[in-house]
């Protein structure tokens, strides 16, 4: 119930944003990231990922906007105790508000901040048992790993007319580990990112 209530949530802010909206713009978006997992994990470090997706942004005041998109978004962690690599790729949908201010003519400062829900599509878990290398999906039906993921973001863009270059964090709210006994285990990713607006 808390899953429908959250995607309902991002669904309505979506669709007041829209008939609301003053001026729309859209755009693609690529880059890097860093991802590692928050809670009771011991031992996970850093896994390099990447992102890619189209974005949309709703502007109802010149310095006010509602941004949100599409993002094929890569993340999950790496385990120092028995080369444990968990990756995982998710379809992401932020609803981000966002404050913009100007610093010249042609470029503003971006300020962005608010939920996104995401739903796992693939990704490999691997480890090593036995002295032998193991490959298992990490939403398969044996992975440990639940689909569905939300949370908040937060990030800061320069905005030059058609390009923005931006830096955000993602942090996950729900456990994302299947047995709860274990503790809870939550995402955590910060990323770079160059969007292209049309």
């Amino acid at each position: 119930m808390k899953k429908f209530k959250v995607l309902f949530l991002v669904a309505m802010l979506s669709t007041t944003a829209m008939t609301t909206a003053q001026t729309t713009s859209f755009g693609i978006k690529g880059g890097l990231g860093m991802s590692d997992f928050g809670g009771g994990v011991e031992g996970a470090k850093a896994r390099v990922g990447f992102n890619v997706g189209i974005t949309a942004d709703y502007e109802f005041k010149s310095n006010m906007s509602i941004q949100s998109g599409l993002s094929f978004i890569t993340k999950g962690a790496n385990m120092s105790e028995g080369n444990l690599s968990v990756g995982l790729n998710y379809l992401q949908l932020p609803v981000y508000f966002a404050y913009k201010t100007a610093v010249s003519p042609a470029t503003r400062i971006v300020f962005q901040a608010g939920p996104y829900a995401a739903y796992g599509i693939g990704g490999k878990t691997k480890y090593e048992e036995a002295g032998e290398s193991i490959s298992d999906d990490s939403f398969g039906r044996y992975g440990d790993v639940k689909r569905f993921d939300a949370g908040l973001g937060l990030g800061i863009g320069v905005d030059f007319g058609h390009f923005i270059v931006g830096l955000g964090w993602d942090m996950g709210l729900l456990n994302i580990y299947s047995y709860p006994d274990e503790g809870k285990v939550n995402n955590q990713s910060g990323y770079l990112s160059v969007e292209f607006k049309f």
